[in-house]
This record gives structure tokens, C-alpha cells and sequence, in this order.
């Protein structure tokens, strides 16, 4: 048979269409392998509350002493709170109270972060777990994970400072770190109760004076995550003031609350267990309510 070009060019491509098809068959294309991301899913809050309302009357009575006593207009002043500054009440607001009796003064603040990852693969909740971790962080804090895995060693010394709580006395790393707490105290007044192994002691040094609470830390018990931070006045200051603030992340939404006393006499030192109960139970109140 003769040779015929357009014949053999006609083939050729046949061929080249069966092939191509066949390859298709097989899910072989040139855009094989390219995975399709699924978008983080999103965060639980889309909104924020109202940070004035947030706190009831009531405990606003009983975080403010000597509100209750002011004249009508007064006391509504100080119960209607200072809403924050904020560009975006989506994203970030916050409100805060003063009241002023005759032995001190006492402070309350509240803030509300709601976080939002503008990364797809990145959700809402990781990113607000970021913004937690840095203030976390910046308060000198860290988690058992943080510290790296746990050793024979660290093991054994944390059944010594249970079986010590049992006791009612302090574990043998408990004591030193007293001592030491001790020690940088006499050396800076003004030293922060920030070791999570120092134990309770009298704040005033006197018998029947205001007692010291647990120092800073990290709380379990408290939405996705929690820390504590213990405050006394900085060095060089004349009042002694002290600052408790509980910071707690729930979802996307991060949220700090600060509860602080200022006595009226410089030789009155604040009740810092009283604060930090105080300070906790708002938290976890607001917590409740996040989540309701």
C-alpha cells in the first residue's frame, strides 16, 4: 500500500486521544497530588457582650465596699462603669469601676478579646491559644508541657509536695523556695510572689495581719486555659498596692480581669487571698456566662 501522509498524521493523533483519555481514566492528569485544604473551622463567638452589664450589681457591691454608701447619683456613677476605648466592638471591649471608702480603694477592670485567625488553615481557637500563651508568658508563667517531659526525679519531688499539702507542711522544694522567697524579700520589698513552689506566709509579719494567698499560676480548673498573676506594689512606691489579674481563654475569646486595693495607710498591706478569691470568682462567673 502506498504511503499516504494525512493517513499516517490522522493516526497519530487517534493514538495521542486514546492515550490521553486512558491516562484520564486512571486520575493521572497533571494536577494529581495537589491536595485540597479544608478552611480551619471557625470560633464559637462571633460577638461580644456588653462589658459594662457584665458584672452584676451585686458583686459589683462586694468587689467595691463603701459604693453602697454613696448618695443615688454617686453610687450610680460608679456601679454604671467606664466602657474602654475600642475601634472594633467586635473584636475587643472593656469596662472598669472605682470606688473609694474610707480605708481604701479598690479597682476593677474587665477585657474581652475575641480573636479571629485570618489564616484558612489556621482556626480561631489555635490563634486565640497564641494570644493566650504570649500573656501567659509575658506574666513569667509556663505549663507542665512547656517545661518538657517529666522526669524519675520531677516525678518523686511532686509526690513529696502532695504528701507535704497532706500534711499541712511544705515539701522539701516548697521550703527552699520559701527561704529564697524570703530572702529576695528582705532584699526588695517589692518582690512578687511569682515561684508557683513558695507557700503561703503572713503578709504583714504580724500575728492576726492580712495572710498571703497562693503566688501566681497556672489554673486547671478554669475555661480552656487559665493563669493567676500576684502583683505587689513596684519598687520605690509608698502605697502598697496590690494587683491580681485572671486572664482566661474560652474558644476565640480571651478575657482578663484585674481587681486591685490601695489602702489608705501605707502601713496597711492588701488581703491578697481575698483578692484572689474575689478575682476567681468573677472569672469563672463571666466564663459561665460565656458559655451559656
Amino acid at each position: 500500500m502506498p504511503y499516504v501522509p494525512g493517513v499516517a498524521i490522522l493516526a497519530a493523533l487517534v493514538a495521542g486521544c486514546s492515550a490521553g483519555a486512558d491516562s484520564n481514566a486512571d486520575g493521572a492528569d497533571s494536577k494529581a497530588g495537589s491536595p485540597t485544604v479544608a478552611p480551619a473551622p471557625p470560633g464559637k463567638y462571633l460577638t461580644l457582650p456588653a462589658p459594662c452589664r457584665a458584672v452584676p450589681r451585686g458583686t459589683l457591691k462586694d468587689l467595691l465596699p463603701g459604693a453602697a454608701e454613696l448618695s443615688g447619683d454617686q453610687q450610680e456613677k460608679v456601679f454604671r462603669g467606664t466602657a474602654s476605648v475600642t475601634y472594633d466592638t467586635d473584636r475587643k471591649v472593656g469596662c472598669s469601676w472605682k470606688s473609694d471608702a474610707p480605708n481604701s480603694t479598690r479597682s476593677l477592670s474587665i477585657d474581652f478579646e475575641r480573636v479571629v485567625s485570618y489564616d484558612p488553615a489556621v482556626s480561631d481557637d489555635d490563634r486565640a491559644d497564641t494570644v493566650y500563651a504570649k500573656k501567659q508568658k509575658a506574666a513569667g508563667l509556663t505549663t507542665a508541657a512547656d517545661s518538657g517531659p517529666e522526669t524519675e526525679t520531677d516525678t518523686k519531688t511532686a509526690g513529696e509536695k502532695d504528701q507535704g499539702k497532706d500534711s499541712g507542711e511544705g515539701g522539701p522544694d516548697e521550703q527552699e523556695g520559701a527561704e529564697a522567697e524570703d530572702s529576695s524579700a528582705s532584699a526588695d520589698p517589692s518582690a512578687s510572689s511569682g515561684s508557683p513552689s513558695s507557700s503561703p506566709s503572713g503578709g504583714s509579719g504580724e500575728s492576726g495581719g492580712p495572710r498571703d494567698a497562693l503566688p501566681s499560676r497556672v489554673l486547671d480548673d478554669l475555661a480552656d486555659a487559665a493563669f493567676l498573676q500576684d502583683l505587689p506594689s513596684r519598687a520605690g512606691s509608698t502605697a502598697q498596692r496590690r494587683t491580681v489579674s485572671v486572664v482566661f481563654r474560652t474558644s476565640n475569646v480571651v478575657v482578663t480581669v484585674r481587681y486591685a486595693e490601695q489602702p489608705a495607710l501605707v502601713t496597711q498591706v492588701p488581703d491578697s487571698e481575698e483578692l484572689q478569691e474575689k478575682a476567681q470568682a468573677l472569672a469563672r462567673k463571666l466564663a459561665e456566662d460565656l458559655s451559656d
